[in-house]
């Protein structure tokens, strides 16, 4: 056995976005491709020498292979110790949990989140930091500074590691541990939640549904649920994690998780329902008849956290993405605590918690987390409801109206424009962003513009800034709408429109959400001309 030494040149398209570099599996699979970017972040993080790093995914086609090929490179660099999930499984959160509860230099999660798996479909390879969080802007940029620059990679001539069998190994110098990839998790779920209150509630007939989408959440879901929770077996649906995903798209809204949707809304419904995404780091929630937006899904837990054992002694703050609604906002000035608006990305959220600043977090893309972890976790937030509902002893339903009524409803959706040409959703974006500074006093749809802008984040902890993070159109009456691009696709542009509109009530706190929008959506179409540029009759998906 011996250090492998190849030669290689930069490959075009190894820039990582928000949550690493994601591509079509197969150009991954290409000769050097996957090396390359390993290489580019190891070169930009210093070096493996000494180092203890973490490795796992969410199982989509092509990750064993590059789980092989990780270790060999960091053995090859000299790395001490890689803890690696069993068959190379780790939910995001997960992950991010082992990173901080071993005390690791980072980790590499195999995922594309939510997106397809499958030859055809899409992989991703992103690097968490020491503090289990995704990498910020500073290493990210590193990372393809290096890959424009790169000359050879090392690779550990080696047998591929059997990591099937739970224990240590060696792969010449390096340890391999192969770790149970749920039961750390669990064990910490355990200490932030009233589990024996839970295993009451289902004891009592309480019944749930819960569909991991033949992805990564499955095996935490059935371990939590059904094992430790005493959930009726069969709680957990399409529970086994497999390389295409079954099929499916992993993506838990209710255009995708339509079967649960439709249990859900059945005469026969579960009292709960819940769904997650790929690599488990989403959420989507829902009641008997009722669908939670995820919006209002972090202000309702953002009100009753303090429920939970593990946020018995209330929240700090908490910090939401800057389309996500204002709804959590309101909760925190009546809570005292400080509220902050970031850019999209959970990589923003990491300073926040680092420093003591926030408790929770949330982004309006089925995205909610909390401290316990520097990932956002769909099984986190799914068992904060559970707790709620235990102690509150109300349904989904009467928890949602009895917020409204407390705190007004902000009325709230994104529409999705997916894989639109480049040049489209440059010209739709492009468009509005020149006429920004006209906008102010125009008159749409019985609306008054009162701001329009191109949103700037300065950090609070370390002063960095963060530009062009969305265009914000707002109101005089407190609506608003949000245009950006998102970074999670693979394929053409992905175009998001969000749109918000709050209502104080007493009345109009039960209207259709979509028909409550309609002066926001008829505005946003007269200034940005979405449908008129791309040529579609509307968005593919709306949630």
């Amino acid at each position: 056995m011996s250090i492998l030494t190849v030669a290689t040149q930069p490959i075009e398209g190894q820039k990582p976005g928000t949550s690493g570099l994601r591509k079509k599996t197969r150009q991954f699979m290409q000769p050097h491709f996957l090396e390359n970017f390993v290489q580019a972040i190891l070169d930009a993080i210093g070096g493996a020498a000494g180092k203890t790093f973490v490795l796992g995914g969410d199982g989509r086609y092509f990750a064993p292979q590059a789980a092989q090929v990780i270790l060999r490179m960091c053995a090859a660099q000299g790395a001490a110790r890689v803890i690696v999930g069993q068959n190379a499984l780790l939910s995001t959160p997960a992950a991010s949990h082992l990173i901080r509860l071993n005390k690791t230099d980072g980790g590499f999660i195999m995922s594309a989140s939510h997106n397809p798996g499958g030859p055809d479909e899409d992989f991703g390879l992103k690097f968490n930091m020491a503090n289990g969080g995704p990498a910020p802007e500073s290493v990210t940029d590193a990372i393809f500074a290096a890959t424009r620059t790169i000359t050879e990679y090392r690779l550990f001539e080696a047998q591929n590691v059997d990591l099937s069998s739970i224990g240590e190994t060696m792969l010449g110098p390096m340890v391999v541990a192969v770790v149970d990839p749920v039961a750390d998790y669990a064990d910490l779920m355990e200490t932030l939640f009233d589990f024996p209150a839970l295993s009451a509630m289902f004891a009592s007939g309480f019944r749930m549904q819960f569909d991991a989408m033949c992805a990564i959440t499955g095996p935490y879901a059935t371990e939590i649920l059904e094992h430790r929770l005493g959930a009726t077996p069969g709680t957990v649906v399409n529970g086994t994690p497999l390389p295409d995903f079954g099929g499916m798209h992993p993506d838990p809204n209710p255009v995708w998780a339509h079967d649960l949707m439709s249990a859900m809304f059945s005469p026969d419904a579960p009292d709960f329902g819940a769904a997650s995404d790929g690599d488990g780091d989403r959420n989507m929630v829902v009641g008997r008849e009722t669908y939670v937006a995820p919006s209002d899904s972090l202000a309702v837990l953002t009100a009753n956290a303090h429920l939970a054992p593990g946020y018995r002694g209330g929240i700090v703050g908490v910090a939401r993405s800057m389309p996500t609604s204002a709804a959590a906002d309101r909760v925190a000035e009546r809570l005292g605590v400080a509220s902050f608006e970031t850019p999209t990305g959970w990589k923003f959220f990491g300073n926040l918690l680092d420093a003591g600043r926030v408790t929770l977090c949330g982004e309006e893309s089925f995205g909610t987390g909390s401290d316990h972890v520097r990932e956002k976790d769909g099984l986190w937030a799914v068992l904060l409801w559970l707790n709620i509902l235990a102690e509150r002893r109300q349904s989904v339903a009467e928890i949602l109206a009895a917020h409204w009524r407390d705190y007004g409803r902000n009325y709230y959706s994104r529409h999705d424009y997916e894989a639109l040409p480049d040049d489209v959703a440059n010209r739709i974006v492009g468009g509005l962003q020149a006429r920004l500074g006209e906008l102010a006093g125009q008159e749409l749809e019985g609306m008054t513009v009162a701001s329009a802008d191109d949103f700037s984040y300065t950090d609070p902890v370390d002063g960095s800034v963060s530009e062009h993070q969305g265009l914000r159109i707002g109101f005089t009456d407190g609506s608003r709408f949000v245009i950006r691009l998102s970074g999670t696709g693979t394929e053409g542009a992905t175009l998001r429109l969000y749109l918000e509109r709050y209502v104080a009530g007493p009345d109009g706190l039960d209207l259709d959400v979509q028909e409550a929008l309609a002066p926001v959506i008829d505005a946003a179409e007269a200034l940005a001309h979405i449908r008129e540029i791309s040529g579609r009759e509307g968005p593919q998906v709306i949630t």
